[in-house]
């Protein structure tokens, strides 16, 4: 990364609005356009839920980083949690189960994961330890 930034979080939900918040200021910080960070933000919301209700089943001290790094074009996002073992890029790039139905017919889940790949430019998942470990580059448009 060229430029990087780090704030760790505890996995509970009332950590999202504070982990919004420093995306948002280090983005407007870095003179990235507004629809761009808003973009990141929403990343943010689907990877910390995920991570807390999912994950971790609820709210707990389990510790998470995120790293914003910004280079010309992109935002780098390294997104750290010690949730189980899970790998979210099939989801990222597979297409949701039911997304050509109607929304009475479709079932629920999936479709924020799906959003989040059509927002990225390039993903890589490993697992190191009792981590995963998520780096995503989004494309700034602006």
């Amino acid at each position: 990364m060229t430029s990087s930034d780090q704030r760790s979080f505890e996995a509970r939900l009332a950590e999202l609005g504070p982990a919004i918040e420093y995306v948002e200021s280090t983005c407007a910080a870095h003179g990235v356009p507004r629809p761009d960070a808003l973009r990141l933000a929403f990343i943010i919301e689907e990877l910390f839920t995920n991570t807390v209700m999912h994950g971790h089943g609820g709210d707990c001290a389990a510790p998470g980083q995120l790293a914003l790094g910004f280079e010309p074009g992109a935002v780098l996002l390294d997104y750290c949690d010690s949730a189980p073992a899970y790998n979210p890029l099939d989801h990222f790039h597979g297409e949701p189960t039911g997304i050509a139905t109607t929304v009475s017919m479709r079932p629920v889940g999936g479709l924020g994961a799906y959003l989040v790949g059509q927002l990225i430019e390039t993903s890589r998942y490993r697992r190191e330890g009792e981590r995963n470990f998520l780096q995503l580059r989004l494309p700034i448009e602006g």
